[in-house]
């Protein structure tokens, strides 16, 4: 068993059983249930009070969720900010994705998850811990646009992010340049004994602010959005919001109306084309101009 997801999949599980209705966990039940959901994951049982202290530090670490022990009552989650809050959710959300990866896991049964399961995902949990240790990164990248040209890299880690389905290592290359570079290209990777000092004042929150998924370009102007959609396509756009900034301006039996804030990318028209049957673009007039001429080559190259 791979001792790195074990672990990772150990953190979760702590937080995941004191996010209950139960304010409080005693240490005792907490061992007990870990070792429980361990064994029935494959890995090796035996969890003393000496790791679980060790995990609940490590927690704190590298997911911002703060766990206390109120002696004699047990182990809780202490309150969170907004912004840790949305993360600390999304980590949760993740959580049968990471489970399911194992399988030897009860969950396998029960989740469906996509065959083409995201290349390089094994390398989560190395890529965690040399986070954590503030460790250089050394790996070989496939350059797609240039004919799959590999070059080698030696970076310092800073954060994972998920996008789109596809994982992303966030590092700060020779140039000291915050670089996004995806877990599917890497190859090769080894976690050096070199350490850095780990730039604290970065706030992920901020970093893709004005961007749709990973690709940012701080030389691109933030546009105000306003899109349009029927009725139906409103029910899945509100369901699953096309970005962070998005704010309902109409919702009624006829029309959707929303308006959003970012930097208009290739990745974000190209959202915007895959629901697109019922999509107007009220502005900004650039946006429209440019769907139009997408479908206007797409119709001749059908005709």
């Amino acid at each position: 068993m791979n001792q790195n997801m074990g672990r990772l999949i150990r953190y979760i599980l702590i937080i995941q059983k004191l996010s209950g209705k139960r304010k409080y966990i005693p240490a005792d039940e907490l061992i007990s249930y870990l070792n429980l959901q361990m064994e029935l994951r494959g890995y090796e049982v035996g969890l003393s009070i000496r790791t679980l202290q060790r995990d609940i530090k490590d927690i704190a670490e590298m997911f911002d969720v703060e766990i206390k022990n109120y002696r004699g009552y047990g182990y809780y989650v202490d309150e969170r900010s907004e912004e840790t809050d949305i993360r600390y959710q999304e980590l949760l959300m993740n959580f049968d994705l990471l489970t399911s990866m194992n399988q030897n896991s009860q969950s396998v049964g029960f989740i469906l998850p996509e065959h083409h399961r995201p290349k390089g995902s094994d390398s989560i949990p190395i890529l965690i811990s040399a986070i954590k240790e503030q460790r250089f990164v050394e790996f070989e990248y496939i350059l797609v646009r240039k004919g799959n040209k590999l070059i080698s890299k030696s970076v310092k880690p800073h954060f994972l992010k998920e996008s789109l389905g596809l994982w992303y290592l966030l590092a700060f290359d020779e140039h000291d340049t915050l670089k996004a570079y995806g877990i599917d290209r890497m190859q090769n990777i080894n976690v050096a004994d070199k350490t850095f000092k780990r730039d604290e004042t970065i706030n992920p929150d901020e970093l893709f602010k004005h961007s749709y998924g990973i690709w940012d370009d701080p030389s691109m102007p933030v546009e105000e959005i306003e899109l349009s959609y029927s009725s139906l396509d409103g029910k899945f756009i509100k369901t699953t919001p096309l970005h962070s900034s998005q704010k309902i301006i109409i919702d009624n039996d006829t029309e959707f109306r929303i308006s959003l804030r970012l930097r208009i990318t290739n990745d974000f028209v190209m959202a915007l084309l895959s629901r697109s049957a019922s999509l107007t673009v009220i502005k900004p007039p650039s946006l429209r101009a440019r769907i139009r001429e997408i479908y206007k080559e797409a119709i001749e190259r059908n005709n």
